[in-house]
C-alpha cells in the first residue's frame, strides 16, 4: 500500500492516516472548518474540512488514526488533499497512533549512547555538571521529543537527532579550528534547544504549551541552566554560567528571529550558524526524498517559501 507522500498528483486513494494536528478555524462565510495535518511514516499532508459540526469537531481529534477518501492535489506549489469522505478507524482496524508517527533515522538508544559520551568531552566542570544535571532530570523528554511542530525534524526523537548531528558537525568544525572552545561548544549545542521539552507537549500530536507559547524555549532553558546552579550550588554570577546562558539565548542569531541578544561569543555564532545549517539541511533532504530527479521540491516555508530542483544525476 503507498504512503501518502508517495501519491501522484489527482490521484485517489483511501489510506488509514494518523491526524497529528486538527486546528478549528472560521471561514469568511462565518462557517467552522478543521484544519488537518495528516501523517503516516512517510510525511505529511495538509487538508481542510470545510463546514465541520460540532460534534465532527469533536470526533476528529488529534491523535485519532483515520480512514481517509481523498485526492492528492497541489495548492499554491504545497501538496494537500482533498477530503472526499473520512471516519474513525474501528477498533478491529490498525488504529495504533505509533504506526503513523516518523521517527529518528537512528535508534534511540546509540543516540543516548553517543550524546552521553560527548558530555565526557565537556571538560569544565561548571558546563559538565549543568549539563549531565539537565540531561538526567530532562532524559525521557529530550530522547522521545520532535524539534519542532512542523518544520525541522518534527518527528519522534527528532529532538535528540538535530542535537547530535549538530554535536558532529561542531566536532568536525573543532577538528578544523583548534582555537574553539570545544567544550563550551559542545555544551551549547546539548542545552540550546532542550526548552522544548517545556515548549511542546510531545512527540505525539505536537502542540505548543501556554509557556512554550509566551515565554519560548530559548528562556525556558536560561531558567533551567539558573535552577540548576541552585541545586548545585554554582555561582549563578560565575563567567563560566554567563557565558553559557549566552550561548543558548543567542542561538537564533538575530532579535527578530527571537533571540533577546546576538551572538557576542565566537562559539555562540558557531552554534547558530551550525544550527541554522542542520535545520536548512534537515528541510530539504525531506523534500528532496520524496521528489522526483529532474523536477523540483514542493515550497519549503522554513526556506523563505522556495522549491528547491533535484538534479537528474542525483
Amino acid at each position: 500500500m503507498k504512503k501518502i507522500r508517495e501519491l501522484a498528483i489527482d490521484e485517489v486513494f483511501e489510506l488509514f492516516l494518523l491526524i497529528k494536528n486538527a486546528d478549528v478555524r472560521t471561514a469568511k462565510n462565518g462557517k467552522k472548518f478543521i484544519a488537518f495535518t495528516f501523517q503516516d511514516t512517510s510525511g505529511t499532508i495538509d487538508g481542510k474540512y470545510w463546514d465541520a459540526s460540532d460534534e465532527e469537531i469533536q470526533r476528529f481529534e488529534s491523535g485519532k488514526v483515520v480512514m481517509l477518501n481523498g485526492k492528492r492535489e497541489v495548492y499554491q506549489g504545497n501538496p494537500q488533499v482533498k477530503i472526499i469522505h473520512m471516519r474513525l478507524a474501528r477498533p478491529e482496524e490498525p488504529n495504533q497512533p505509533a504506526l503513523y508517527m516518523e521517527r529518528a533515522p537512528l535508534k534511540r538508544e546509540d543516540m543516548v549512547e553517543e550524546i552521553n559520551q560527548t558530555v565526557f568531552e565537556i571538560t569544565n566542570a561548571h558546563w559538565q555538571r549543568i549539563v549531565r544535571h539537565l540531561l538526567t532530570k530532562y532524559q525521557k523528554e529530550f530522547f522521545d521529543f520532535p524539534a519542532a511542530k512542523r518544520n525541522h525534524h518534527a518527528f519522534a526523537h527528532g529532538l535528540a537527532y538535530h542535537t547530535l548531528t549538530m554535536l558532529r558537525l561542531g566536532k568536525a568544525i573543532c577538528n578544523e579550528y583548534e582555537e574553539l572552545n570545544a567544550p563550551l561548544l559542545y555544551a551549547g549545542i546539548i542545552l540550546h534547544d532542550l526548552g522544548k521539552v517545556k515548549e511542546l507537549s510531545g512527540a505525539m500530536s505536537t502542540e505548543y504549551t501556554l509557556a512554550g507559547n509566551l515565554i519560548g524555549h530559548l528562556v525556558l532553558v536560561d531558567e533551567e541552566i539558573t535552577s540548576a546552579c541552585q541545586a548545585l550550588k554554582i555561582d549563578e554570577t560565575d563567567e563560566d554560567v554567563t557565558i553559557l546562558r549566552h550561548m543558548v539565548l543567542s542561538h537564533h542569531g538575530l532579535l527578530e528571529y527571537g533571540s533577546p541578544v546576538r551572538p557576542r561569543i565566537m562559539e555562540a555564532e558557531i552554534l547558530h550558524q551550525i544550527d541554522n545549517m542542520d535545520a536548512s539541511i534537515q528541510m530539504m533532504l525531506t523534500s528532496i526524498r520524496q521528489t522526483e530527479p529532474g523536477t523540483y521540491t514542493d515550497r519549503i516555508f522554513g526556506m523563505d517559501n522556495r522549491s528547491f530542483y533535484v538534479p537528474k544525476n542525483n
